[in-house]
């Protein structure tokens, strides 16, 4: 049987990245620090890491692929938040740049804001509508 553990964003702007994760949306480093090339934050019921994105590279045998393409989003990071609105003027005080307002979306049945980290992972925050 798999068991999610934790999700690794490979980053090329590690110190960026994780700055961004400890001070922007205020999560706890349980590992490394911002002079580091790995790092974890605790994040409730799972863990989001941070690794250099060239010794993945290495690991896996891609260190001769680009590193950038433009794309649609292949990932989003979603976080259930207890207001959608409160959290998006509180995540905009610490710098961070929304692509999206806070909206309805009843077809979903939830209200969502957008933005995105330093290396252009799309991050949701949603909450449920009231029935």
């Amino acid at each position: 049987m798999l068991k999610l553990a934790y999700n690794r964003l490979l980053t090329n702007n590690y110190k960026g990245m994780f700055l961004f994760y400890r001070d922007v949306l205020g999560f706890k480093p349980c590992y490394g620090d911002e002079n580091d090339v790995y790092g974890e934050f605790e994040t409730g019921d799972t863990t989001i890491a941070l690794f250099m994105r060239e010794f993945m590279s290495g690991v896996v045998g891609t260190g001769d692929k680009p590193t950038d393409a433009d794309a649609q989003d292949r990932v989003a990071f979603i976080f259930e938040v207890e207001s959608v609105d409160e959290s998006t003027v509180t995540l905009k005080s610490r710098g961070a740049e929304f692509i999206t307002q806070p909206e309805d979306r009843p077809e979903w049945g939830i209200r969502t804001s957008h933005f995105r980290d330093p290396d252009g992972n799309l991050i949701e925050l949603y909450h449920r509508l009231s029935v």
